[in-house]
């Protein structure tokens, strides 16, 4: 079973243009997850995935400094661009993350592989949302090219082709799906990047833990974010963006 991981990044976003490329102790977040998406040990490959528009070269740039795969395709139809990378990479199963997770843990991602790949072939997708125990900011997801091709030939609405696996989840009856829970629910926790305030959160992680542990795990950011209970009122009235 050939496993990679697509990450999907662009310069645009609403709430915060240009966030991927934001610095902390001067690299940009998205250099901070592609470092960790290579911790991962169940993929054979990660591949960038942006827009066609010129002004992802930043993006394109970083991935070829951190020797990762980057693929362009249609801004506003992401999820013809996962399938066009799918094919041109002839995977068996995506991993699908989010340019937006620069803490993202490793070992999250490859519990949440192991699990698909114990089940298949009888699984199409698992994940760690279906039932919200992980941070925002963890999220992870994996699903087989067939669950991608019947996606792409059957999802019509403008959500379906920006969320990418929205059809999935929300077609139960369709495909086999699996969800993985943590040991203890940490939902309430943000660690995902969408406005300044979030921005300003991770930026008080990452300095606290890059620098003596650039390896650290979601425990240790737990660990901190109990030493530092204030950190937490930064972006807790940030309400996530609905699909």
């Amino acid at each position: 079973m050939r496993v990679e991981i697509f990450i999907q990044a662009r310069m645009g976003s609403t709430r915060l243009p240009g966030k991927v490329m934001m610095p902390v102790l001067d690299k940009p977040l998205l250099e901070y997850q592609l470092e960790r998406l290579a911790r991962v040990r169940g993929v054979d490959g990660i591949v960038v995935l942006t827009t066609n528009h010129p002004h992802e070269e930043p993006i394109v740039r970083l991935a070829e400094k951190c020797k990762v795969h980057c693929i362009r395709g249609p801004e506003e139809h992401v999820l013809e661009r996962f399938h066009l990378a799918a094919k041109q990479r002839k995977v068996d199963a995506i991993v699908r993350s989010t340019a937006d997770c620069p803490l993202i843990d490793p070992a999250l991602i490859d519990t949440v592989i192991t699990t698909f790949k114990e089940a298949a072939p009888d699984i199409d997708y698992v994940s760690n949302t279906i039932e919200r125990t992980y941070p925002r900011g963890m999220c992870t997801e994996i699903f087989s090219m067939r669950a991608l091709e019947y996606t792409y030939e059957h999802a019509r609405t403008k959500e379906d082709h920006e969320h990418v696996t929205l059809f999935m989840y929300q077609h139960p009856r369709l495909f086999r799906l699996k969800n993985v829970r943590g040991n203890e629910n940490l939902s309430n926790l943000r660690l995902t990047v969408d406005t300044q305030e979030d921005f300003m959160l991770i930026e008080h992680i990452l300095k606290e833990l890059y620098p003596q542990k650039p390896d650290f795990s979601l425990d240790d950011i737990v660990r901190v974010l109990k030493a530092h209970p204030e950190w937490l009122t930064i972006n807790a009235h940030i309400e996530q963006k609905r699909v």
